[in-house]
């Protein structure tokens, strides 16, 4: 495998910049963790080891025995095991071990018989007051009410950890956790009714969150209301909660400022399936990885067999198309989105023309007088001044989404009064904001940056033009939103193809939520909120609609639970059109998903596509063969030969993603009805121009609940021109009671190719 990209901090995990040098990938080929290994065994490096499960004497709970399998793997000839070999035993999400290894030894523990497949660890990148009011969670009634908040329900986060003191993690008033619970907290951390286990699986590191990633994550998803929150001033005072408020938490530490290594990430996983998790939370991913090498996607496999849904980022590698993580079908992978909330400075130009800005580092005293304004001729991305720019508003060019520490240093120290930075071409309206104490600024869109700079070039003398920043705090009801985040990961999907990812989109740009005091924030106040943004914070939103889904439905399956949100989601903004992307175009099902959030409707959605383990393997079959069935199931009795060998278009999938070909192409799907036991439903089709789309049977009727109804899906493009690439469609179930729209999206692509 080749060098995988580091991912920007900015959104990747945006952290003050000295505090995380490396955030990506190990590339196999170079070092791997450091351990102080020296002698002979320096050149040995840490492998996932994947092998079948113990005789069948075994007890499978038994955890000695297990480990006892795993060793015999390692054994000499002369019978002896070198200590500590086995860094992690896992018993639960796979067969196998993680150890470090030389070449030999490697080697030697292949041709025993029971092993399956050894791959080298990688070192995976990290990838709020507002957002529950935004998604139509509010405490006076509604989906709150109706789920008691997610109360009962348990969810697990694989993270840098947890401040678990932070007001959002109270207990006050929570019930004990449900009996089934097995899982504890590891010294010094003390559970109470609100985080029932804590684990570290970092060497050398406590439970303790000293990245802030973490505790963000688990605050939205899971925090407590919080009154009166703000960060650096700016919020609003309002209420910070997350999802689920009610929900337990139980937080898994596989993560700290060096990154995520895969066997940590995996140890984690292991333990909160056998701990008795409802959900896994994953803010983090790297590079498009085949399913059977991609160790999160085999434990998620895992995990969703013993009834646990993982939810992932999407990836932060957008807006370049086929660029995202964590892509398996049995993974809700999550794309990232705005919300309708703005951190407004506004730029004022002296002929009194104003342009919309955004920063965390707002000054209101700055606004009550006008600075000249400076712009270079040409490209300025102010790393110096060899003019004076003494008490001048500086407008600089980016070639990243935030500006470089090393910009506002230098107009700082140059003299600057103020600086506007314009924003990165590539991403349009996304303006990605990060905490700065040094200089008041602005953040501005490249088009308005654009018509900033003519201002500022306009005649033969340019030092008569002036500027000032209006800070303006925090605006809510900001239209259109959400937007795709330009950062967000897009398809198609490289990893599966033909199922459509990513699979919804939520609010993951600029949130606002739970931050520990301890970690720093672009200077040295202490926080306990923080502005972050990525695919990162869009996935725990995720993460607690699904365990409001799930207490509202305890039986329902993985599956259902996912089809239920990406069904009932929103294709249209907070301004009735069609929700768009980072250039304010028509955002396209490879950016989106199904749709934005909407949890209300989520927890009622009338009918549900659902997939078993049995599904997915004929997936795998039919997508990489036997081999890697055995690898990602890690069942011996789950055989090709035993399931049907199906492509992703024929998976029973909540989205249809097809060739876009003259010729008709056909797919069956089956919903189960989870509304009244009498149902009746009339399909409608939305179909652009050369595309036909037609429903076999038009109607569905159900008179029991739990009842399946099979239909048939049939798309030509006879009438698109040649050149078209992508058409996109959709169809919608609508019950006649008017209660539930179930709506799946449909996509034809002409360079999908089913093998």
């Amino acid at each position: 495998m080749g060098r995988f990209t580091i991912l920007p901090l900015a959104y990747a995990l945006v952290l003050v910049a000295a505090a995380c040098p490396v955030l990506g990938y190990v590339p196999h080929g170079a070092a791997p963790r450091s351990t102080g290994a020296a002698g002979h065994h320096a050149n040995a490096r840490t492998y996932i080891v994947l092998v079948e499960p113990p005789p069948a004497q075994t007890h499978e709970d038994d955890e000695a025995a297990h480990r006892r399998w795993h060793e015999s793997f390692l054994q000499s000839s002369g019978g002896g095991v070198r200590p500590r070999r086995v860094r992690h035993s896992y018993t639960s999400v796979l067969s196998g071990f993680a150890a470090r290894l030389t070449d030999a030894e490697l080697a030697a523990v292949s041709r025993k018989p029971g092993f399956v497949r050894a791959f080298p660890e990688r070192r995976v990148p990290l990838m709020t007051t507002r957002t529950p009011g935004f998604l139509g969670l509010t405490p006076d009634g509604g989906v709150w009410n109706a789920t008691g908040y997610g109360e009962g329900t348990i969810i697990g986060f694989l993270d840098t950890g947890i401040d678990e003191k932070h007001p959002s993690f109270r207990d006050d008033g929570m019930p004990p956790p449900p009996p089934r619970w097995k899982g504890a907290c590891q010294p010094p951390v003390r559970c109470n009714n609100k985080l029932i286990g804590a684990a570290s699986f970092v060497v050398d590191s406590t439970i303790t969150d000293d990245v802030g990633h973490g505790t963000h994550t688990t605050g939205t998803a899971a925090g407590r209301f919080v009154e009166g929150v703000s960060a650096f001033g700016l919020g609003g005072g309002g209420t910070a909660a997350g999802m689920a408020p009610g929900a337990h938490m139980a937080v898994y530490k596989v993560c700290d400022a060096q990154g995520c290594f895969e066997s940590d990430l995996l140890a984690g996983m292991d333990a909160a399936v056998k701990d008795g998790v409802d959900v896994l939370s994953v803010s983090l991913g790297g590079v498009s990885t085949p399913l059977d090498k991609d160790p999160i996607a085999i434990g998620a496999f895992a995990a969703v067999s013993k009834g646990v849904l993982v939810v992932c980022a999407g990836g932060n590698s957008g807006p370049l198309p086929s660029t995202l993580s964590n892509e398996a079908p049995w993974i809700l992978t999550v794309a990232a989105g705005s919300v309708d909330r703005s951190f407004r400075a506004s730029v004022r130009l002296g002929d009194g023309e104003m342009f919309e800005g955004e920063s965390l580092t707002q000054d209101k005293h700055f606004s009550s007088k006008v600075y000249p304004l400076y712009y270079s001729n040409g490209m300025n991305f102010c790393d110096y001044f060899n003019v004076n720019i003494t008490g001048m508003v500086v407008v600089c060019d980016t070639e990243t989404p935030v500006p470089p520490m090393s910009s506002i240093e230098a107009v700082r120290e140059a003299g600057g009064a103020g600086v506007v930075f314009i924003n990165e071409p590539d991403f349009g309206y996304t303006i990605v904001l990060e905490k700065y104490y040094n200089l008041p600024m602005s953040q501005v869109t490249a088009a308005d940056g654009t018509k900033i700079m003519g201002y500022a070039m306009k005649g033969a003398s340019t030092t008569n033009h002036t500027a000032t920043i209006v800070f303006n705090s925090t605006v809510v009801g900001v239209k259109p939103a959400p937007i795709v985040a330009a950062f967000s990961s897009r398809g198609p999907s490289v990893a599966s193809p033909g199922v459509l990812k990513p699979d919804v989109m939520a609010p993951g740009l600029n949130i606002l939520a739970a931050w520990p005091s301890e970690v720093p924030v672009g200077g040295p106040e202490s926080n306990s909120f923080n502005v972050i943004s990525g695919t990162s914070m869009a996935t725990p939103h995720i993460t607690g609609i699904v365990a409001l889904v799930k207490k509202a439905h305890p039986d329902w399956s993985p599956a259902a639970i996912k089809s239920a949100i990406m069904t009932t989601s929103s294709a249209i903004d907070n301004d009735g059109k069609q929700i768009m992307d980072e250039e304010h175009r028509k955002a396209s099902f490879y950016s989106v998903g199904a749709g934005h959030v909407v949890p209300a409707k989520a927890v009622d959605p009338g009918l549900v596509y659902d997939l078993g383990v049995r599904d997915y393997a004929g997936y795998i079959c039919r997508l990489l063969g036997e081999a890697a069935l055995k690898t990602i199931a890690g069942n011996t009795t789950l055989t090709c030969t035993e399931v049907e060998p199906i492509t992703g278009a024929q998976l029973n999938y909540p989205a249809i993603l097809v060739p876009l070909r003259a010729d008709a192409f056909a797919v069956n799907r089956t919903v189960t009805n989870v509304g009244p036991a009498k149902s009746n439903y009339t399909a409608k089709i939305e179909a652009p121009k050369g595309l036909t789309v037609k429903v076999e049977p038009a109607e569905l009727e159900f008179t029991k609940v739990n009842e399946r109804k099979t239909f048939t899906v049939t798309v030509s493009a006879a009438g698109a021109s040649s050149e078209q690439e992508i058409a996109e469609g959709a169809l919608s179930w609508l019950s006649h009671d008017h209660d539930h729209v179930v709506r799946s999206p449909i996509v034809a692509d002409s360079k999908l190719t089913l093998s």
